[in-house]
C-alpha cells in the first residue's frame, strides 16, 4: 500500500509510478530547506481550490527548475487542518484531474513545504509567521478564503465580535483573521524591508480591493489610537500592492468515485479526515480546464508563473476578464443551471446539459444576451470561452459537480452575475427575456418546492431566511398570491449590485414568469418549454 509521506515516496518511487502516479521531480529536501531560509510565497486558505490549482502551479515551476522555494500554506479559521491534514502527511496531497473521457490523472503535489495557523494564540506558528512576514525574500501573500472571508461586518452592518475587539484593543493579541494579517504586515513595515503583494485569488469582483480595504480599516483605527506608527496607513495605501485577479477552475468536493479509484490503485490514505467542524481528504479532484489572470503589480518581484500558464496583464484587462467570466460567460450560466436543476430534481451538472430546455436556456443567456454587450479582454476570447464551457466543461460526466453546491449563497451572487449585463443594456434592459427568466427561477427556488410539488431544502445562503419570509404569502398553485410579492427582493439594491430591477423595467417581466412557474406541478418544465423551446 502507498502511504503519503516524503520518505515513502523517496524510497518507493518506482512503485508509485507503476500505479500511475505522477511524482514531483525536484529535490524536495533542498526546496524545503530553502523555503525555510528564504520564503517567497505564503498562501492563506488551504482548501480544495488551493490544492487543486495554486499549489500545482508552483510544482510546475519547481519541476522545471524555474523556482527554488515552495509555498507555505496557512489557515486563518481552522487550525485543525494544519494539525490533522497537512503536517501528519508532510504537507503532501494527491491531485486528481477528471478527464472528460472517464480517465483520472493523478499527481502527488509536494510544493507545499510548510503549514501554519494564523493564530496569535499558537506561539510557535505565530513566531514563524512573523519570521516569514519580516523576511526580505517574501514576495507575495495569496488568498483563497472565499468572498465571505474578507468581510469585517455581518449582514446587519455590525462588526463581528473579533473584529470589533481588534479595532478597539489593537494588534498585540489579534483575534480576527484580517486583524491578524494586518498585524503581521505591521511587523514587516517595522522591519523596513520591501513591501509585498497581497493577491486574492478568490472568485469575487475587485478582489484585491477587498483585502486592501480590510487592512486599511485596521491600520486607520490602530494609527488613530496610537497603537502603530503614523506611517503605517500610508505604507498600505502607497507602497503595498493588492493586485486584482480572475480565477476559473471547477473543483468539486472530494468524490467517492475518485476515492474508490485511488483505493484500487493502492493508495492507502483515502479515508476522509474530520478536522475541527469540517471534513477533508488527502486528495482533491478537479476538471482539467483552468484560467488565472493577474494584474502584474509586485513590488518585491514574483515567481515566473507565466511559465506555468498564468496570464499577467494590467488591471483593466483583469477587470474585463472578470466581468466576462462572472457576468457573461460562466457564472450566470452556472446559476441558471443550479436553481432550475434543483427545481427539476437534478443532482449532477453534467446531466443537466443533456436537458434540451436547460441547455437552451443557458445558450440564450450566454450567446444571445451576454455576448452582444461583453467586452473582449483580448487575452481570452468570450465566445471561445462559452464554447468550451458548453462543449467540454459542463458535459464532463467525470466531474461530480452539483446544482445544489452551485446554488449556495446565490443572493450574494445574482447582482454581479446578471447585473453586469443588465446595466450594459441600459434603457433596453426591459427587453431582456432569458436573464429575467433565470432570476424568476431563483425566486421560484426560494420557495423550497420542486416542480413535482415536493418540499426540498435550499442550499445555505445568508439571506435565505429573510427572503423566504418575504415570500411567505406566496402559495404554490395560486399565482394570484404572487402579485407584488417579489418587489422587496427585486428592488433590493444590496442584492442586485446597486440596481433596483423595478426601476429598469424588469419587475413585471420577472413577476410574470414567476407566476407561471408557481402555477402547480409541472409548471417549471412547461415554462421552459414555452420560452426556450
Amino acid at each position: 500500500m502507498l502511504h503519503l509521506n516524503r520518505q515513502e515516496i523517496a524510497e518507493n518511487r518506482s512503485l508509485w509510478e507503476e500505479k500511475g502516479f505522477t511524482l514531483y521531480s525536484f529535490n524536495d529536501k533542498a526546496v524545503i530547506e530553502e523555503t525555510k531560509k528564504a520564503p517567497q510565497w505564503l498562501h492563506i486558505g488551504s482548501g480544495n481550490l488551493f490544492r487543486a490549482y495554486i499549489a500545482v502551479l508552483q510544482q510546475r515551476l519547481l519541476d522545471q527548475g524555474l523556482a527554488h522555494t515552495g509555498i507555505i500554506a496557512a489557515t486563518t479559521h481552522n487550525a485543525a487542518v494544519v494539525d490533522d491534514v497537512f503536517r501528519p502527511y508532510d504537507n503532501l496531497h494527491v491531485n486528481v484531474t477528471m478527464e472528460a473521457d472517464g480517465q483520472f490523472g493523478k499527481e502527488v503535489i509536494g510544493s507545499v513545504c510548510e503549514s501554519a495557523a494564523v493564530k496569535e494564540s499558537r506561539p510557535a506558528d505565530w513566531q514563524r509567521l512573523l519570521d516569514i512576514f519580516t523576511a526580505p525574500s517574501l514576495q507575495m501573500v495569496s488568498f483563497t478564503i472565499t468572498e465571505k472571508g474578507y468581510n469585517l461586518k455581518d449582514y446587519d452592518g455590525n462588526y463581528y465580535d473579533d473584529v470589533a475587539s481588534d479595532l478597539q484593543e489593537g494588534l498585540a493579541h489579534p483575534q480576527s483573521a484580517m486583524g491578524s494579517l494586518t498585524a503581521l504586515t505591521y511587523a514587516r513595515y517595522k522591519a523596513g524591508v520591501s513591501p509585498i503583494a497581497f493577491v486574492s485569488m478568490d472568485n469575487c469582483s475587485h478582489n484585491g480591493e477587498r483585502i486592501r480595504q480590510a487592512f486599511l480599516t485596521f491600520a486607520r483605527a490602530w494609527e488613530e489610537k496610537g497603537y502603530t506608527d503614523a506611517g503605517f496607513t500610508a505604507y498600505i495605501e502607497e507602497k503595498t500592492a493588492f493586485p486584482y485577479s480572475m480565477i476559473d477552475k471547477i473543483v468539486p468536493g472530494p468524490s467517492p468515485k475518485v476515492q474508490s479509484y485511488l483505493k484500487e490503485c493502492g493508495f492507502a490514505d483515502t479515508e476522509y479526515i474530520k478536522a475541527g467542524r469540517s471534513t477533508y481528504a488527502l486528495f482533491v479532484n478537479a476538471a482539467p480546464q483552468e484560467y488565472l489572470v493577474i494584474e502584474d503589480t509586485f513590488p518585491n518581484g514574483r515567481p515566473p508563473l507565466e511559465k506555468a500558464g498564468v496570464i499577467f496583464t494590467d488591471r483593466e484587462t483583469v477587470n474585463q476578464c472578470e466581468r466576462m467570466k462572472v457576468g457573461t460567460c460562466l457564472n450566470p450560466l452556472h446559476t441558471a443551471l443550479a436553481v432550475y436543476g434543483c427545481l427539476l430534481g437534478y443532482v449532477k451538472i453534467s446531466d443537466e446539459i443533456g436537458d434540451p430546455q436547460l441547455k437552451g436556456l443557458i445558450e440564450k443567456i450566454g450567446y444571445d444576451e451576454g455576448l452582444p454587450v461583453v467586452v473582449n479582454p483580448g487575452v481570452l476570447n468570450p465566445k471561445a470561452f462559452i464554447d468550451e464551457l458548453l462543449e467540454e466543461r459542463l458535459p464532463n460526466p467525470n466531474v461530480p459537480d452539483t446544482p445544489q453546491r452551485i446554488a449556495t449563497d446565490t443572493s450574494q451572487k445574482v447582482g454581479v452575475r446578471y447585473g453586469i449585463t443588465i446595466k450594459a443594456y441600459g434603457d433596453k434592459a426591459k427587453d431582456l427575456k432569458y436573464i429575467p427568466l433565470a432570476i424568476a427561477g431563483w425566486c421560484r427556488y426560494l420557495l423550497g418546492i420542486d416542480d413535482k410539488g415536493n418540499a426540498f431544502t435550499p442550499s445555505p445562503d445568508p439571506l435565505l431566511e429573510d427572503l423566504q419570509k418575504t415570500l411567505a404569502g406566496v402559495c404554490f398553485g395560486h399565482p394570484e398570491t404572487a402579485s407584488g410579492a417579489l418587489h422587496p427582493i427585486l428592488s433590493n439594491r444590496d442584492i442586485f449590485g446597486g440596481m433596483d430591477l423595478s426601476e429598469v423595467g424588469l419587475e413585471p417581466v420577472i413577476e410574470g414568469y414567476f407566476k407561471e412557474l408557481i402555477a402547480g406541478p409541472g409548471a417549471v418544465r412547461a415554462v421552459l418549454k414555452k420560452y426556450v423551446g
